[in-house]
């Protein structure tokens, strides 16, 4: 089959590597892609938002699945545009309409869904324009630290944790008074804090059978030792060493399985991957968020440790037919480090040019782009962040020391 995957990521490249592997594709196509994965196949000069560009490109080149890696063209509806049209109302789409996409798209909506089925999360309230005073109040009656989260979508970046009331009512004026997330502010969640440790968990969703993909953890933090500003992720891990089959199935009966209930009960149409961002304490797990594509760095790590066929995987997620997959999960550890720009989370510069990425072999190691391009046959940066090394061995430790040794060769000014 031919396959079109919309993205540019780290994410979009591991998805592009794995599904290359399959003799179930034919031909792929990445749009807009980035260095690594015109390797791999052939780069489109299409954005994932302009979505009669996208429809044109599965004319074009016959493609038989298309797969989403980014969340906005998903929340926006590219699912449902496509089928709308007569010549690609055939067309397998592996991601959901904007009914399920909502699920990411508005946290207000999330919240609500997980409290109409009984999904274990953090206490909430919503507010905008109109309650502005009742949010103001409804802050200073809260024990802290509290949780302010922007509805829409906020590119990772909505999410303020608050350790006194005049910072959280400074923050909450921000969103919801001077938009400092745009119109994903209009509206603010403000939510209890929840202790624990969180992990993530990734469950394909064919629209009436399920199958739970390796369990990771990312992390966040610029600095060693989990220190400093947030990022989008410096590196994840899988499996999770406080994760066993209780936990696995105290999940997936607390949270999978009403999750997929809930979704079937209103009538969603839902065929992708299901993200659910877990914080877990004392054995307990609630959820934090869903998101309705794969993460980023986690896809990196996650993927590597599927012995199935990708590609085969996805196209039955998209077609209805999980339940005819075998799902097979190597018993390595998978470690991923991410390499960022210099300045990253903050300013960085980018098109600096990456020296030694000749020669690396792809055995159990991959070294994945996540915000490169190709130049004049020379690969530069073209993002904060730049390049997932990601290793499979035989212990957790094994792993990340040969990643970070994959790295010993790779360079770029401001490289860390």
């Amino acid at each position: 089959m031919n396959i079109l995957l919309l993205g540019s990521g780290g994410r979009e490249h591991a998805l592009a590597y794995s599904m290359s592997l399959s003799p179930q594709c034919d031909k792929l196509y990445i749009a807009p892609g980035n260095a690594g994965t015109a390797k791999l196949g052939m780069n489109l000069k299409v954005q994932p938002s302009d979505f009669d560009s996208v429809a044109r490109a599965c004319i074009l080149y016959d493609i038989h699945l298309l797969v989403v890696g980014p969340e906005a063209p998903l929340v926006d509806g590219i699912r449902d545009n496509l089928l709308a049209r007569e010549e690609l109302s055939k067309l397998a789409i592996f991601g959901p309409g904007a009914s399920g996409a909502i699920l990411e798209g508005s946290k207000d909506y999330s919240k609500a869904f997980m409290q109409r089925h009984n999904i274990p999360t953090a206490s909430y309230n919503t507010f905008d324009a109109a309650t502005y005073e009742e949010g103001r109040a409804y802050i200073m009656s809260k024990h802290l630290p509290i949780v302010l989260k922007a509805d829409g979508l906020a590119a990772g970046k909505g999410v303020v944790i608050c350790h006194n009331h005049a910072d959280a009512v400074q923050h909450y004026d921000d969103m919801l008074l001077h938009k400092a997330f745009g119109e994903a502010s209009s509206r603010v969640v403000i939510e209890e804090f929840l202790t624990g440790i969180e992990m993530s968990v990734f469950v394909l969703y064919d629209g009436k059978d399920y199958r739970i993909l390796p369990e990771a953890k990312d992390y966040k933090k610029i600095g060693e030792g989990d220190q400093g500003p947030n990022t989008g992720g410096m590196g994840a891990v899988s499996p999770v060493s406080f994760h066993d089959e209780t936990l696995q199935q105290h999940i997936e009966e607390t949270i999978i399985k009403p999750t997929i209930n809930g979704l079937t009960a209103e009538n969603i149409d839902y065929r992708g991957v299901i993200f659910i961002g877990l914080i877990i304490e004392k054995g307990i797990a609630k959820v934090i968020e869903y998101n309705c594509r794969f993460g980023d760095p986690e896809t990196e790590i996650i993927l590597p440790r599927i012995d199935s066929d990708v590609a085969e995987l996805l196209w039955a997620t998209a077609t209805g037919n999980l339940a005819q997959c075998n799902l097979s999960i190597s018993s390595k550890a998978s470690a991923g480090v991410v390499v960022v720009s210099g300045g990253y989370p903050g300013d960085y510069e980018k098109g600096i040019t990456i020296e030694g990425m000749e020669g690396i072999q792809w055995d159990s190691t991959r070294i994945y782009h996540a915000g490169t391009k190709a130049m004049d046959n020379i690969t530069v940066s073209n993002g904060g962040r730049v390049l997932v090394a990601v290793s499979l061995a035989d212990t957790l430790a094994g792993a990340l020391q040969k990643s970070y040794a994959s790295l010993e060769n790779i360079h770029f000014d401001g490289m860390y």
